[in-house]
């Protein structure tokens, strides 16, 4: 059973920046694309970042592009996910997830994984 663990949250102030990571066990890292995905207090869950199986490809949500930028590293098993410009509306705790592609769009992209990380929190204060 694979295990994921996020880290890199914290308290931040509007206009700041944080960069996340995402430690991937268990899983043959470079057989899936990888994404991340946020829940805020009383919201679903919505993938905003998601990059495919060589970094060939990556996708934004609307409400992160051109602030955030996804990356990854098969060598170390590890994505990342560098957040600029943040917005007190960012605030939530970040998850990531693999998929088995192609990215056909967030509705369906991560909804076969169940077996998520504990996610790390990041707050955005004004």
């Amino acid at each position: 059973q694979g295990q994921l663990v996020e880290s890199g949250g914290g308290l931040v102030q509007a206009g700041g920046s944080l960069t996340l990571s995402c430690t991937a066990s268990g899983f043959v890292f470079e057989n899936y694309m990888w994404g991340w995905f946020r829940q805020a207090p009383g919201k679903e869950r919505e993938g905003i970042a998601c990059v495919s199986w060589i970094g060939s490809s990556i996708f934004y949500s609307d409400s992160v592009k051109g602030r955030f930028t996804i990356s990854r590293d098969n060598a170390k098993n590890t994505l990342y996910l560098q957040m600029n410009d943040l917005k007190p509306e960012d605030t939530a705790k970040y998850f990531c997830a693999p998929d088995t592609g192609p990215f056909t769009g967030w509705s369906t992209f991560g909804t076969g994984f169940s077996d998520w990380g504990p996610g790390t929190q990041v707050t955005v204060s004004l």
